[in-house]
């Protein structure tokens, strides 16, 4: 086993491995990872309750429950995007690229699958990727006037009905004007790399991750005016919970973070001041990766003459 190498600045690289440990394929994808990453003399840093799982120990690995991605060059993540998106929790703020090894169904955030892990070892030993900045929303919660709570998200956030029976009033606001009011099931507001997910579902628009823009979509909406739109990343939505609502209302920031909505809550919704970066290994256009993801026909397809 060769010893940690150091970057140019004399500091030991530093890896912090994110695993989706309920899966015997991702337990068995992040040993191969660790032992590869420590062989090319790299620090793997596991949290303390993956450890357990992945059967890894100090002084083989760094185990911690605290700042678990301060210090490391690169998150790298196995698992499908739910396993991504908490990953981003644990680095927002920080800077430190994502690396998703893919082994969901889907997995629009990973860059890599399974079947290419040698090639991804290498280049993370190599430094041989480009980081790409992906817009987030940051979202704060009003009630009586007073501040109740801030938020971000990646991929989107959704205002829901709390009641599955009644529906939920909402008007919405763009850079401080009243647009509509909704009789609705919900409202997603997403960001571009959102569009695929909650957006795509509720029949938002797929935008591509380079446009800088904000989604906003309504769900079920008993309205004549109730399309979804694109607006300015420089906007600001604002979504009320009116007091004719026949039900409170729910916050979800990418599914993961909730906070209750009673009758008269405000929700603010802006560009987030803090990018998450994913590292990517491929220049494959954006449509490429829709048409394997969703596994498009193509089929008649020519190309342009040259």
């Amino acid at each position: 086993m060769s010893s940690s190498s150091p970057d140019r600045s004399g500091t030991p690289r530093r890896v912090l491995l994110l695993t989706h440990t309920g899966r015997d394929e991702a337990v068995d994808v992040a040993r191969k990872v660790a032992d590869a990453l420590r062989g090319h003399g790299i620090l793997v840093r596991v949290p303390t309750d993956e450890a357990v799982d992945l059967g890894l120990f100090a002084p083989e690995v760094e185990v911690a429950e605290d700042d678990l991605a301060a210090g490391c060059e690169l998150a790298v993540v196995i698992g499908g995007d739910g396993t991504i998106l908490r990953a981003a929790e644990v680095t927002h703020g920080l800077g430190t690229p994502l690396l998703g090894v893919n082994l969901g169904h889907v997995g629009f955030l990973a860059e890599a699958e399974r079947d290419d892990l040698e090639h991804t070892i290498e280049a993370i030993v190599a430094r041989s990727y480009d980081i790409e900045d992906r817009l987030t929303v940051d979202v704060e919660v009003f009630h009586g006037g007073a501040h109740v709570m801030s938020c971000w998200a990646l991929n989107e956030a959704s205002v829901e009905k709390a009641s599955r029976q009644r529906m939920l009033e909402v008007v919405v606001e763009i850079d401080g004007r009243p647009l509509s009011r909704w009789g609705c099931d919900g409202v997603v507001c997403a960001t571009p790399t959102g569009s695929t997910a909650y957006n795509f579902s509720a029949g938002g628009p797929v935008v591509w991750p380079g446009v800088e823009a904000l989604l906003i979509v309504p769900i079920s909406a008993h309205a004549l005016f109730a399309r979804p739109m694109v607006v300015a990343p420089t906007s600001v939505l604002a979504l009320e919970v009116l007091a004719e609502s026949a039900t409170p209302g729910v916050l979800w920031c990418d599914g993961r973070r909730m906070q209750e909505l009673p009758v008269g809550s405000r929700v603010v919704v802006r560009r987030g001041a803090q990018p998450v970066r994913l590292a990517r290994l491929h220049e494959a256009p954006f449509s490429d990766r829709l048409v394997a993801k969703f596994g498009l026909s193509v089929e008649g397809w020519r190309g342009s003459a040259r």
